[in-house]
């Protein structure tokens, strides 16, 4: 009986440390941005890439590109021509990462740009942020397909 009641308490103990694992929370990346303060700023650009990349994505993508292993990084350039033009250039990377830095060999990499005529500050932040969800959502996309 003694035994029994020990092997009971083992099998109880084993499947709660699998229930708390399945139920894990998602895992995170060390993601760094180089962006353009003027157009935006690093908080910014993490609310971006926490709105593009959901906690079932991260997992995925934590199987296939181990957290320990790679990271991120975010770039978004530009700003206003002579004649009030936004250009804007967004790059997503994915690359290895070395401890608690992150070496510049992208594995994937992905650019947006886009340019928009009499855009105001405000304007051109937005299509800033539009053009980085995009390197991100393409970055995302083919690492996944894989």
């Amino acid at each position: 009986m003694n035994l029994t009641m020990h092997i009971a308490r083992l099998l109880a103990a084993v499947l709660l440390m699998s229930a708390s694992a399945s139920f894990a929370a998602a895992p995170q990346y060390l993601i760094l941005d180089h962006s353009t303060a003027a157009l935006m700023d690093r908080p910014a650009a993490l609310a971006v890439w926490t709105g593009q990349v959901d906690d079932k994505l991260m997992k995925r993508l934590d199987k296939l590109y181990p957290v320990g292993k790679f990271g991120f990084i975010s770039q978004v350039e530009g700003g206003f021509t002579a004649d009030k033009t936004c250009v804007v250039t967004a790059r997503a990377m994915m690359v290895p990462r070395s401890g608690k830095s992150l070496l510049f060999k992208p594995s994937e990499s992905a650019t947006a740009f886009d340019a928009e005529p009499g855009a105001t500050l405000e304007q051109c932040k937005a299509l800033a942020s539009d053009k980085l969800k995009e390197a991100i959502a393409a970055v995302g996309s083919s690492l996944v397909a894989r």
